[in-house]
């Protein structure tokens, strides 16, 4: 998906989901209710143009682009579940999900969680490295 012009960037993340290709927002909206799901204390918001879900900081963000819908839990919660995602295309702190596809929601979830752990409970920050 191309970014929005300037003057029309979303400023929620209704208006992001809102503004978001026809075939990435039924994926967006599957990614916004797990997480929502899985981190309900967590404030939504926009962050770098991303919808982003933070509780002392940024848990996850996820976002739509021309072929897939990306999740960002960042690096140490993709090396938690290495060998679950090595079926699905990803980076160092980046998981992709084709948009012809549903998304894996338990692994999902399952990600989210071990985010909320990792930065609540252990005071984990948003892209620390080990």
């Amino acid at each position: 998906m191309a970014p929005p012009k300037a003057s029309a960037r979303p400023k929620t993340v209704i208006e992001y989901l809102a503004a978001a290709d026809n075939r990435a927002r039924p994926r967006l909206r599957e990614l916004r209710k797990i997480v929502r799901t899985a981190a309900p204390g967590a404030v939504e918001s926009l962050k770098w143009g991303m919808p982003a879900h933070s509780y002392k900081r940024i848990l996850v963000m996820y976002a739509a682009f021309k072929n897939h819908v990306s999740l960002f839990p960042g690096t140490p919660s993709i090396r938690a579940f290495k060998q679950e995602l090595a079926k699905h295309d990803g980076s160092g702190s980046t998981v992709r999900f084709p948009l012809d596809q549903p998304v894996p929601a338990t692994l999902i979830r399952r990600l989210v969680k071990h985010r909320v752990t990792e930065s609540v409970e252990k005071d984990g920050k948003w892209r620390t490295e080990p």
